[in-house]
């Protein structure tokens, strides 16, 4: 069975008109196209109806997208997947991953925005505004996939590219947003087309001249140690890990290292590290979902912890609920923030809690200022499913 570029696109048009609000598209052997909108997966209805994608539909669609590009094709024979960007004219864009799961191929495609957001329109916390001014050093944006790091990065690319005049290089897998020269200049490359790892794309951006540099995402120990060279040598680098806080993500870079490493590592860590945000998408009261931030700014006490580590007493968790001052929160302290601006509900609240009895303390105390009733029950029936976190 054949598919012809045309053909899928017409197809996409259908899924976009469909459910304009989508965020992803999954094309699965067994199901229909499905469409998430909202974190929540709808079956896309297609003219010709196609109902339960076939093994050889699912590879038809796949090869439509990939065409002749040998560099794709390889690959997915020799790796499993492959990443591209998918452009359908004037309807959207979308990042693809194709894969082979139980010997069928699979497409999981994120939709991007049309437009660069702004930090405003994504609530972003004052850590942002206080990053783009910054002239060198590593900052980091977490969290798990889909959770809007690169749309945070984007913004904060696009501030720094309209408040300074330098030159800003990023390194992506693939392009994401495309970033028009303002004050600044943007140059912008591609993983596999302009580069070939995140490792030699960095080291080549020494001849590039930036004040400025993204780096997708870091993976291995030897993008990790240049992105350090690069943040003590004058540049900015900004980046993203896969870790679900502040503190996980000291330690996941730590971890990167042999313990042979760790001391030098720590120093140089404490000493160019500038701010970690990890960031959530939360279930929102009456539909869509709301973002909610953690935020680490390295102070005396941050660069002390680094350096000799956490102890009982002395843990990132503790600092950051202590440094409200800073500009520091935990994620415990938004989701408090936001039960009580009633965007959660108090169970999306504590299911997402990195310390629940914490929390449930927290929202003990504004339940008693309003005069409502206590999380114990809620608490009880949480631990009995899954245990206190």
């Amino acid at each position: 069975m054949n598919m012809t570029r045309q053909q899928f696109d017409g197809l996409m048009a259908q899924v976009l008109e469909q459910h304009p609000d989508v965020a992803d598209v999954i094309i699965t052997t067994g199901k229909a196209i499905q469409a998430e909108v909202h974190g929540e997966l709808k079956d896309a209805i297609t003219t010709p109806d196609l109902g339960k994608l076939s093994a050889l539909l699912t590879k038809a669609m796949a090869l439509a997208l990939i065409g002749e590009n040998a560099r794709l094709q390889k690959a997915l024979a020799g790796k499993g997947s492959c990443d591209l960007s998918y452009a359908l004219p004037g309807k959207g864009r979308f990042r693809v991953n194709i894969f082979s799961q139980r010997g069928s191929l699979a497409l999981v495609m994120r939709r991007l925005p049309s437009r660069i957001p702004t930090m405003e329109e994504l609530s972003l916390p004052q850590a942002f505004q206080d990053m783009a001014p910054e002239k060198n050093g590593l900052i980091l944006v977490t969290g798990g996939t889909g959770s809007g790091k690169s749309n945070s990065l984007a913004a904060l690319i696009d501030r720094i590219n309209e408040t300074r005049a330098g030159h800003i290089v990023t390194l992506e897998d693939p392009v994401e947003f495309t970033h028009p020269h303002k004050k600044g200049t943007v140059n912008q490359r591609e993983l596999g087309i302009d580069f070939d790892t995140f490792a030699s794309g960095l080291r080549a951006a020494f001849r590039q001249g930036p004040k400025v540099i993204l780096v997708g995402e870091i993976r291995d120990p030897e993008t990790m140690e240049i992105a350090l060279q690069a943040a003590g040598t004058g540049h900015l680098v900004l980046s993203t890990l896969h870790t679900t806080d502040a503190g996980a993500t000291i330690n996941r870079i730590l971890g990167l290292f042999s313990p042979s490493e760790e001391r030098l590592i720590r120093m140089r860590l404490a000493e160019s590290l500038r701010f970690v945000v990890s960031q959530r998408l939360l279930p929102k009261e009456g539909g869509g979902r709301v973002a909610a931030f953690e935020v680490l700014k390295n102070t005396m006490r941050v660069k002390d912890l680094i350096l000799q580590g956490e102890t009982g007493d002395k843990t990132f968790y503790g600092v950051l609920e202590s440094s409200a001052t800073y500009g520091m929160q935990t994620f415990d302290q938004h989701f408090l923030r936001l039960y009580e601006a009633g965007h959660i509900t108090e169970e999306t609240a504590l299911l997402s809690a990195s310390d629940r009895s914490r929390l449930g303390q927290m929202i003990d105390r504004t339940k008693a200022l309003r005069g409502d009733q206590s999380t114990g029950l809620i608490l009880e029936g949480l631990e009995d499913d899954a245990g206190t976190k």
